[in-house]
């Protein structure tokens, strides 16, 4: 990666707490590399690894064994296995309905599994939450809610603030070099219902980052943003894995998982295949997990695949999936 000069803090110096200042240049592209995982040579767990190596989960910053969870009585996951090596950068793709966005609620410990055991970060969903960043899909925020987006970004800050305190000095630097990180630094008193889609996902990046996670869960950042963006969101996401962080995105853009990522997942409410993202080009892979949402057409594989996003759909909504209970044939 390419150095850049520390983010300079509007108040001065920050104080020596710990936190790492992230390099940033709004005025600038952002660094971008796509051969980092040669050059870190990863350890890739797969389905033919023992997951019950206790080597393996001392080294892991996920590791799941035989997890299963849903909804009331309906399913998502089904006997999930695998384990995510720290500072990877590991693309979850599959169809609609297939147990994505479950399996980072579980991770981040928002939805207890029906069965299995599930280590984050060496302890049990939920336990490690200071060390998590979860970012859930643009969908599901109030976009009216009156907040600027330093608001929003400042409430990352509040695992390491505590209850009923004001921001101290390191937490406004934080916020700033964040904001300054994604390019929405003269952004930071706009509401942030006035932002585009593009906006709205980078301002969320930054209330990650400003949390300083060791572990980044991602749910859909770089659906239907502009190539620019979503170019300079990957290039931060790979900036942080550079710096031993975990990164861990659910993708429907199967190009964008094939030129960024490491490593995927590919998941249909069981694990389909797990190893390098090459595998997101694979017929016989991308047959398995889509099923019927394929189509060959003149020898090229189609997928067909609707705009929605949902494992399980909001109170007083229904999406209907291949499959799913309930749903059209």
């Amino acid at each position: 990666m390419n150095g850049r000069p520390p983010v300079a803090d509007p108040g001065g110096p920050p104080p020596d707490e710990g936190l790492h200042a992230p390099a940033a240049d709004p005025g600038g592209p952002l660094p971008h590399e796509h051969d980092h995982g040669a050059a870190r040579a990863l350890p890739v767990f797969d389905a033919r690894h023992d997951l019950s190596d206790g080597h393996m989960e001392h080294h892991s910053a996920i590791l799941l064994r035989g997890v299963s969870a849903g909804y009331d009585d309906r399913r998502a996951l089904e006997d999930v296995s695998f384990a995510v090596p720290a500072g990877s950068l590991l693309a979850v793709f599959g169809p609609n309905g297939g147990g994505k966005s479950t399996l980072l609620k579980v991770i981040a410990g928002l939805i207890h599994p029906w069965t299995g055991t599930v280590s984050v970060l060496g302890g049990a969903p939920g336990t490690t939450a200071k060390r998590v960043a979860y970012v859930p899909q643009a969908e599901q925020v109030d976009w009216d809610f009156p907040v600027t987006c330093g608001d929003v970004v400042a409430m990352g800050r509040y695992g390491k603030i505590g209850p009923f305190r004001g921001l101290r000095k390191i937490d406004r630097f934080a916020v700033a070099a964040a904001l300054r990180l994604v390019g929405m630094a003269e952004h930071e008193r706009t509401q942030i219902g006035r932002l585009s889609g593009g906006q709205r996902r980078r301002v969320f990046l930054a209330r990650a980052i400003a949390a300083e996670p060791d572990l980044y869960l991602l749910d859909e950042p770089v659906t239907g943003v502009d190539p620019t963006t979503q170019e300079d969101l990957m290039a931060i996401l790979v900036g942080e894995t550079m710096r031993g962080r975990t990164v861990v995105a659910t993708t429907h853009d199967l190009a964008a998982a094939a030129e960024h990522f490491e490593r995927v997942l590919a998941i249909n409410r069981s694990v389909i295949a797990d190893g390098p993202s090459s595998l997101v080009l694979d017929e016989d892979v991308l047959a398995r997990t889509y099923g019927g949402h394929l189509l060959v057409l003149e020898g090229r594989t189609v997928l067909l695949d609707d705009a929605h996003h949902h494992d399980a759909p909001p109170q007083g909504e229904r999406h209907f999936h291949e499959g799913a209970p309930g749903g059209h044939p």
